[in-house]
């Protein structure tokens, strides 16, 4: 396993390159970056391979001594996290993030399950005005606009960001878990049919309104 030596320096194993980056990280790091990291920082580029085992070595260190921390997979890359079981002792020392308000859960789900996706479609489907919703959601850098639909008005289309993924603990949107409930009323024939009513009826003029 690579490490780094500075004249007159002990050697820096590459284990403890890692722990100390994983440990300042605002945001998970892919084995990609880190071995980018290492390689302007000393010189030379672990393999993924390399970068992979310090991982799996750190894990086994921090089992095997009973330490609370684990290196987790997390919105596609890797991030130091603490075990479950402490988890209500630290919620008493800080309060976790606010709680998404259960219009924004509601909204987001639609998009997530169903991106790229309309303002006129996520409206119909929650059956009232989803501006504040969507506003909302993109000052959290959950969503974003992924482009323009091709139908009559070209409306904005919506999607879930990287940040969506790591705030919900996400390796890619294929980890959604399945939601029948939702599932079911997006695959409903007659909600469909009225997607593509509210679509093709859509006036040029009002595209601003769909922001």
């Amino acid at each position: 396993m690579p490490q780094h030596k500075e004249k007159g320096e002990v050697a820096i194993p590459l284990m403890q390159g890692i722990e100390a980056l994983l440990f300042v990280a605002d945001v998970p790091l892919s084995v990609e970056e880190m071995a980018t990291l290492w390689e302007r920082a000393y010189g030379t580029r672990p393999s993924s391979e390399e970068v992979k085992a310090a991982i799996e070595a750190l894990n086994r260190v921090y089992e095997e001594t009973g330490r609370v921390f684990r290196i987790q997979r997390w919105g596609g890359g890797y991030r130091l996290a603490t075990v479950a079981p402490v988890s209500p002792l630290l919620q008493h020392y800080k309060q976790p993030e606010a709680k998404l308000s259960q219009t924004l859960l509601e909204t987001l789900a639609i998009i997530a399950y169903r991106q790229p996706i309309t303002k006129p479609e996520i409206d119909h489907i929650r059956g009232v005005n989803s501006d504040y919703a969507l506003r909302r959601l993109q000052e959290l850098e959950l969503i974003t606009v992924t482009g323009r639909s091709d139908t009559v008005g070209r409306p904005l289309l919506y999607g879930t960001t990287q940040r969506f993924l790591e705030y919900f603990g996400l390796n890619s949107l294929n980890d959604l878990p399945e939601l029948p409930e939702l599932k079911q009323l997006l695959e409903n024939p007659e909600i469909r049919q009225e997607h593509l009513r509210l679509l093709y009826s859509f006036e040029p003029e009002n595209q601003e309104s769909t922001a």
